[in-house]
């Protein structure tokens, strides 16, 4: 084939003896540039292959080195496989250990529970990726391609899902907002209870039963809930159904009664706990030196900006409505066999459900005693003799 493209792309001369000798010349070249070719690779034709040939190229054939290679190549598999479980076991227990050192460092500068419990998360995923990569590395596979593969298997992977990753900035959104913490009683949709620990993706309630209920950060982060612990007081409300005809005044009095009783209950504004404190003036030692001008107007800028930050405080508290406290007994509805009375009063959160149980039941006890009636529905039946 070579030879024929050779002739064809030559070109037409005269047949003369001088372009005779030349193609003679040019095919002799051919022929020994692909002889020679064939000398070098010196294949053996399928139909030239029979049984007996290949008895001679196996029985030349080094079987003492080809085990010694295999075996070789085994005993070093089998090394790196122990090398890479010694690694991974050492490796999780230095991870254990940066966990507790770096939970003990958290906790003893008061980290606050939630930012502790999301941050300790992040740190121990995060060790344990690196370590598998290194394991990885060890057992002869490269790290390039492999983290390569997995960054772009992450895109598709983030992709699917996006739900997950919402979870996390829903997350990171909550630690920064702070719109709950842990140890928070907090109501989303239908699940109520108190926050126990908040996780890269999700966070963890247990209600009154002791339930464990997991809530992806994501929803939490866009929708909205009921904090019942960002507040420290909390309203308690009763209504109490009375029967037409019984003395209000007598029912609000006897009421009344009842909360003043309670220690529990808040009887007015001089009972709430303040929150805030009043700073302390600074007092100057008369042993102490004279502060220098530069500390003076170090001093007058700090009292000029906590004085700004003091009347936007006192602006800000202006503008919010500020509740009553006193306890109040009010008609709320007039029925249809009932005059139902409203009853408000405040009370700490932490005590909020024991004095809701415990009015009720001194409620029942107190009012009939004093002739206030409960009405209930009651069907008269006529019978014509």
């Amino acid at each position: 084939m070579l030879l024929d493209k050779i002739l064809l792309q030559m070109p037409v001369a005269a047949p003369d003896t001088v372009a005779a000798n030349k193609i003679k010349q040019a095919t002799d070249v051919v022929t020994s540039r692909v002889d020679s070719l064939a000398n070098q690779l010196n294949p053996d034709s399928i139909a030239a292959m029979t049984p007996g040939k290949l008895v001679d190229k196996f029985k030349y054939l080094d079987v003492g080195s080809l085990v010694t290679s295999l075996s070789n190549q085994m005993i070093s598999l089998a090394l790196r496989i122990l090398a890479a479980i010694l690694i991974f076991y050492i490796g999780k227990f230095i991870i254990n250990k940066i966990y507790s050192v770096a939970r003990a460092i958290m906790v003893r500068k008061g980290f606050e529970r939630s930012l502790t419990s999301f941050l300790l998360s992040f740190i121990k995923m995060t060790l344990l990726f690196l370590l598998i990569i290194t394991v990885i590395g060890v057992l002869g596979i490269e790290t390039s391609s492999f983290i390569a593969i997995f960054a772009s298997a992450g895109v598709a992977v983030g992709m699917a899902l996006s739900g997950t990753l919402q979870n996390f900035a829903g997350g990171v959104l909550i630690l920064l907002l702070k719109p709950y913490r842990v140890g928070d009683y907090i109501e989303f949709g239908e699940l109520k209870g108190t926050v126990k620990e908040i996780q890269i993706f999700h966070t963890v309630i247990n209600t009154y039963n002791n339930d464990r209920i997991v809530i992806p950060n994501g929803g939490l982060a866009t929708s909205s809930l009921k904090n019942f612990s960002a507040e420290p007081y909390h309203r308690v409300e009763w209504r109490v159904g009375i029967s037409y005809g019984d003395d209000i005044d007598v029912a609000r009095k006897l009421v009344l009664d009842i909360l003043a009783h309670d220690n529990r209950i808040i009887h007015d504004d001089a009972d709430v706990k303040q929150t805030e404190q009043p700073a302390a003036h600074e007092t100057l030692d008369e042993d102490q030196p004279a502060p220098s001008w530069w500390q003076r107007l170090f001093h007058w800028q700090r009292k000029r900006i906590e004085q700004w930050n003091e009347d936007q405080e006192a602006q800000l508290a202006a503008l919010i409505p500020k509740p009553n406290y006193t306890p109040s007994v009010n008609v709320e509805s007039l029925d249809n066999s009932q005059v139902t009375l409203v009853v408000r009063a405040w009370t700490e959160i932490t005590d909020y459900w024991q004095v809701l149980y415990d009015i009720n039941e001194q409620l029942y006890k107190q009012l009939p005693r004093h002739g206030i009636r409960f009405p209930f529905p009651q069907l008269d039946v006529h019978v014509n003799s």
